[in-house]
């Protein structure tokens, strides 16, 4: 039979190698946490740092996407004001197109006459376009647009009838021209009856006097200028103008020229 004190000291060596084996494996286990955690670290600062560049550089940096080439056919059918900016001999850079607050920023309510029988009710919103309505205001006031012919039809794409030049061949207008963009719809989509400005391309503040109206629901694609200002709509009569004019479709065949039926604005009035 061993001796008690040998027993004793066998149990207290077996105790120690317990606890050192122990020490040994919490030593292990906090150090694989430390690792974890810091790896944790390292990685959440890669991916913030990552994310941050890549943000910088595609919102200031030469990785800013250039805006793509529409191929939307409506494109080649926007309503241009003058195929030549210069073309206009009468405009004057220098002439002050009407204060913006003859709009009164409210809505007015106009008439118009179409070949002597077509009757065009129409509203405009001196609101949300308040500079392209003083001007259009005023040149109804004045007798600007009685007589004036509409001289371009679109039939594919986009649908408009475009009226307002004096020179009847697209170049024309007032002795001013005036902008910016004003109520331009965000999703390039001008809706049935809309009335709006027309303008040179890629040129906010060449709107004279020359407007197009959609007789359909017409996409036509913003430039680098942005898209047309929205200044006001036909509220009836929409019908007539096309049964009597849009209809016979462009002179001479095609989807983009002068309307068949020659289109005059008999009359006009505003209040």
């Amino acid at each position: 039979m061993a001796p008690a004190s040998a027993n004793n000291r066998e149990t207290q060596d077996r105790l120690r190698r317990y606890q050192a084996r122990r020490t040994t494996h919490e030593t292990k286990v906090a150090r694989r946490k430390r690792d974890n955690i810091v790896a944790i670290v390292a990685l959440v600062a890669v991916v913030a740092l990552a994310t941050t560049a890549q943000i910088v550089y595609f919102a200031a940096g030469p990785g800013t996407p250039e805006p793509a080439a529409s191929a939307d056919p409506s494109a080649s059918l926007a309503p241009d004001a003058s195929a030549d900016p210069g073309a206009d001999a009468s405009a004057d850079p220098g002439a002050l197109a009407p204060d913006a607050a003859l709009s009164e920023f409210r809505t007015w309510q106009g008439a118009m006459t179409v070949n002597e029988t077509i009757e065009l009710q129409y509203e405009l919103d001196g609101l949300a376009a308040p500079q392209a309505v003083a001007s259009f205001v005023s040149l109804v006031q004045s007798g600007f647009y009685t007589g004036l012919t509409c001289h371009r039809l679109t039939t594919e794409g986009a649908f408009l009838l475009q009226c307002g030049d004096p020179a009847g061949d697209g170049t024309g207008g007032p002795d001013y021209r005036f902008g910016p963009i004003e109520n331009a719809p965000l999703d390039n989509v001008y809706s049935t009856g809309v009335i709006a400005m027309a303008r040179q391309g890629s040129d906010a503040s060449s709107m004279g006097s020359q407007f197009f109206i959609t007789y359909a629901d017409s996409p036509i694609p913003a430039d680098e200028a942005g898209g047309y200002t929205v200044m006001g709509r036909v509220t009836s009569g929409l019908d007539a103008l096309i049964s009597g004019v849009t209809a016979a479709g462009v002179e001479g065949g095609g989807f983009d020229g002068a309307p068949a039926v020659s289109t005059t604005i008999s009359g006009i009035t505003i209040q």
